[in-house]
């Protein structure tokens, strides 16, 4: 099967990781993405050299792109953005509010010059708006968006240990773009997206929200449990390691109870008959179910929980990711020309598991060639 768009040509004013990460997907799907850096270049390029010197962030959302350095202060390279963004299919970019619009390239206005064009516009709080001035970094966002408030253990708060919310955002823009590529489809017309960070975490924390609104309270933090469906949590076995089960319905419970606790009659016992009497009292079923699982190696214990079809997992390390039976690698070139392995993108059609991912470009590296391509 053909690449779905390896007709499309993405133009990109992006840096550090939503707005990146968002057209590295394009760039999966087969799109020819032009990558925009000012002279000292995207400062995700210096966040680490963990990749065999490469940042391993640069490498991760990057590959396969065309770089181009310009100087948008420039009238020679300020008319070289104008032609590639009338040239475009898409234009993102996620410098800060009101940036593009002093450049010369605000979304609806360019939309105009190019009626095809599909703008996509990310931001921290939004392009207006009385959040709109605050900085927004993914930590940040984390924080202000209550994420924070319940994660981590009942008596630390806990920053999600990947960057969350620039992924949210990067990837629900990439959504935003494909359902506006279908749109210009039908119609032919194009189409503006925003996306920010904050409304992208604040949409995920709906259920704490309506909890907190509408319950009466918000969710504690409880470590590795959950903190509303029990027993859904991890137990400690007999070497110290933990096991993650997640029951999820009252015919897992029965199985669970009769098979691995070898007390049936739990399954009916009112403390513990249903979810929410089992969440009421967690602190006992938590004693209950330890008391077995304690007495148990791992593999007695995930044995039992195989053979009664209940759902678990292991803490694992990264290191024991680097490992893990699931796990689909793939080759990927640095800017150096050596190559590196990391985990593949989830959706690809353009793999090809001999040649693997191309590098991501160095800073300029394309410069020359698209101004000869492009300028007029």
């Amino acid at each position: 099967m053909s690449n779905p768009f390896s007709d499309l040509l993405v133009v990109s004013l992006e840096q550090a990781l939503a707005a990146p990460l968002c057209t590295s997907r394009l760039v999966d799907m087969g799109a020819r993405v032009i990558k925009i850096e000012r002279a000292e270049g995207d400062f995700a390029r210096g966040y680490d050299s963990a990749a065999n010197g490469d940042s391993s962030y640069f490498l991760w959302t990057n590959h396969g792109k065309e770089s181009i350095v310009l100087d948008l202060k420039s009238k020679k390279d300020l008319k070289l953005m104008h032609q590639l963004i009338k040239e475009a299919d898409v234009f993102v970019q996620n410098l800060a509010p009101g940036a593009t619009k002093r450049l010369g390239f605000d979304s609806e206005e360019i939309r105009k010059q190019n009626p095809k064009l599909i703008t996509c516009d990310i931001s921290g709080y939004g392009e207006t708006g009385p959040a709109s001035e605050l900085k927004a970094y993914d930590f940040l966002v984390q924080a202000e968006s209550g994420l924070v408030d319940i994660s981590g253990g009942p008596n630390e708060l806990g920053r999600i240990g990947v960057s969350i919310c620039d992924i949210g955002a990067g990837m629900t823009a990439h959504a935003a773009i494909v359902e506006a590529l279908f749109y210009r489809e039908r119609t032919g017309e194009g189409y503006g997206v925003n996306i920010s960070l904050f409304g992208v975490a604040s949409d995920w924390m709906n259920v704490p929200l309506l909890q907190y609104k509408y319950g009466g309270k918000s969710p504690k933090r409880v470590g590795l449990m959950h903190p509303s469906i029990q027993p859904y949590a991890a137990f400690s076995v007999k070497d110290g390691s933990k096991v993650i089960i997640a029951i999820q319905n009252e015919r897992e419970w029965a199985r669970f109870c009769a098979q691995v606790l070898k007390q049936p009659e739990l399954a009916n016992d009112p403390l513990y008959n249903n979810n929410n009497a089992r969440v009421k009292n967690v602190e006992a079923l938590h004693k209950l179910i330890n008391s077995t699982s304690n007495q148990l190696s791992v593999s007695e214990f995930t044995n039992l929980l195989t053979k009664a079809d209940i759902a678990f997992g292991s803490v694992n390390s990264v290191s024991a990711l680097s490992n893990h039976i699931g796990l689909n690698l793939v080759n990927v070139k640095t800017t150096k020309g050596d190559e590196v392995t990391m985990a593949a993108p989830p959706i690809n059609r353009t793999i090809d598991k001999n040649e693997g991912l191309p590098s991501p470009p160095k800073l300029g590296e394309h410069t020359a060639k698209i101004f000869k391509e492009f300028e007029v």
